[in-house]
């Protein structure tokens, strides 16, 4: 038996394999954001979304002033925080994240601050949040500037995308696409007319389902995510299609080549 003709063989017998296990998949599909009609066009906005502080958050106080020796006790964590290198979106899973410490917002909806004692945040802007703490700093420092963020604004991004994971968010601001471009993007795979952001509102679970295809997106109050917001993309026909066929002819596959082994082996 010529083996090279054997070989070649074998090989067109694995392209047309492939291309069984590859189903078509329409590129109207896979177009993000289509519009109605060709040419330039405008949309509006969804209105852009400010957190509030809520109980169980942990929010990072940053204090200056013009005296620093002073400032430093109203700063206790600050030496942690810089060391652990918050400035940047985290992967939480290929990342892992440092331990950050800071003000729990308690079930009162207050945190407690060196001096300060007690207050009452939940509810706030960070902004506000900021502008009242300062408020009462003036009776300790000269002209005190404040900042406050929120550490455990997080989400979760998972299903047909290439990177699922759970992402931490430092500027507490971010869209559906921002999202999906930290996980790598959908996966040719994946479902975009039909993506699921679950969100927590009002002590109720909702489920809600977007069309990427299509331009409406951008008008979503889904659009800009919410802390523990979870987009889940969907697998679509293609991809449950292929697992089937891979499994159904996993078993031909490991004897055609055990076959073929078995007859090299004789030359």
């Amino acid at each position: 038996m010529n083996l090279r003709k054997m070989y070649g063989q074998v090989g067109y017998w694995f392209v047309g394999l492939c291309v069984c296990l590859t189903s078509c998949i329409s590129s109207k599909e896979l177009v993000m954001y289509q519009a109605d009609s060709p040419g330039k066009d405008t949309i509006a906005l969804a209105p852009r979304y400010i957190p509030t502080i809520k109980v169980g958050d942990v929010l990072s106080v940053q204090v200056s002033s013009l005296s620093p020796e002073a400032t430093a006790f109203f700063n206790p964590y600050a030496a942690i925080t810089a060391m652990s290198g918050t400035g940047a979106m985290q992967n939480t899973q290929t990342t892992p994240m440092p331990y950050i410490p800071g003000y729990p917002v308690s079930e009162e909806g207050q945190i407690e601050l060196p001096l300060m004692g007690k207050l009452t945040v939940q509810g706030l802007t960070n902004t506000q949040a900021a502008a009242l703490i300062r408020q009462k700093l003036l009776d300790y420092l000269k002209e005190p500037t404040v900042n406050v963020r929120n550490l455990n604004f997080q989400i979760s991004v998972s299903g047909e995308v290439a990177r699922p994971s759970l992402f931490s968010i430092p500027n507490e601001q971010i869209t559906l696409p921002a999202a999906l471009g930290l996980a790598g993007d959908i996966t040719i795979y994946g479902q975009r007319n039909n993506v699921l952001v679950i969100r927590e509102e009002n002590g109720q679970r909702t489920f809600n389902h977007l069309d990427l295809t299509k331009r409406d997106v951008f008008k979503s109050p889904y659009y800009y995510l919410h802390p523990n917001d979870i987009v889940y993309i969907e697998p679509g026909k293609a991809r449950i299609a292929n697992a089937d066929r891979t499994y159904q002819l996993l078993p031909i596959i490991l004897s055609s080549l055990s076959f073929i082994a078995i007859i090299v082996s004789r030359f």
